[in-house]
């Protein structure tokens, strides 16, 4: 008895002593890329070529943050990026919930038909060009809706939220008609509650996904700067800086000299400070909202 008790023991401290040591390497390889950028983002720009920087820098200086925040346009994109990522997350969540429950219903006629209509979406794209004249004819160029109107509804996002209000008892619906409700009651004071952790999931997704899209900019907004996104701004910043570096006569153009452009602006600092940059807000955010996003995770991989 004290013989299988040992190897028990032993067996258990074994399995925690491989766990814990595993663990740890699966974090320093998961945590080494983000500390070595913030490491190089403060590194000097002429010493980072040297390479060799791991995870402390080795000759401290501000210069690559301070070359992003020269300019008074990063701020108001910084604006701009927050409230198209609000704006279009909370409306995204709101149609597309609103519609996966009605999809959801087996007394709605058409619900097959219209879903079959949005999976065909996730399968057939129509391309740049046709969407570029469907934003031009609908006024949308150089118009601040254009970042969210197009992302009111999308089609993955549809399925997985249709796919849990499907998870919830009937029952809840019905009691609240027998007495009384009308269905855009019960879609906000029951269904809407309900479906928090599939919805903080989603909403994690379109708010990454707003954040750093740029390219929409560049299509149908790069006409008014004051419409500029933190993205395109920091897309232009190390396009410029590349261009500076190779050739430091261009460094006018961008609002610094020469020696500051060749010493001080180099593409790899100046790439590690703007990846700092575009990532802090997103995870500022996802702490309060990982205790949802994990379980919005897990819906449907255990069925009973």
């Amino acid at each position: 008895m004290i013989k299988s008790i040992k190897r028990i023991n032993i067996g258990d401290m074994a399995f925690n002593l491989f766990n814990t040591v595993f663990m740890l390497l699966l974090a320093v390889v998961t945590l080494y890329p983000f500390i070595n950028t913030i490491a190089v983002s403060f590194n000097d720009g002429m010493d980072t070529i040297r390479g060799g920087i791991y995870l402390w820098p080795r000759v401290f200086s501000l210069q690559n943050y301070k070359a992003v925040f020269i300019t008074g346009t990063v701020f108001n994109a910084f604006f701009i990026s927050v409230a198209r990522t609000v704006l279009a997350t909370v409306l995204n969540i709101f149609f597309t919930t609103m519609l996966a429950y009605t999809l959801s219903r087996r007394e709605y006629v058409f619900r097959k038909f219209i879903t079959v209509v949005f999976v065909m979406t996730m399968y057939f794209n129509a391309g740049i060009i046709p969407n570029y004249l469907l934003i031009r004819d609908l006024h949308l160029m150089n118009n601040f809706l254009v970042y969210v109107v197009p992302s009111l509804v999308a089609a993955f996002n549809l399925i997985v939220i249709r796919t849990y209000i499907r998870t919830l008892p009937d029952s809840l619906a019905e009691s609240a008609k027998i007495d009384g409700a009308g269905d855009f009651r019960i879609f906000m004071q029951i269904i809407f509650p309900l479906c928090m952790p599939v919805l903080a999931t989603v909403a994690l997704f379109v708010a990454v996904g707003s954040w750093n899209s740029w390219f929409d900019t560049f299509l149908y907004c790069s006409g008014r700067q004051e419409l500029s996104t933190l993205q395109y701004e920091l897309m232009k910043l190390l396009a410029s800086a590349t261009q500076t570096n190779n050739n430091p006569a261009m460094a006018n153009a961008v609002g610094v000299d020469a020696q500051t452009a060749r010493n001080l602006v180099t593409p790899i600092s100046i790439r590690a400070a703007i990846t700092i940059v575009a990532s802090t807000p997103i995870l500022l955010v996802y702490p309060f909202l990982q205790k949802h996003f994990v379980v919005g995770l897990s819906v449907g991989s255990v069925k009973e």
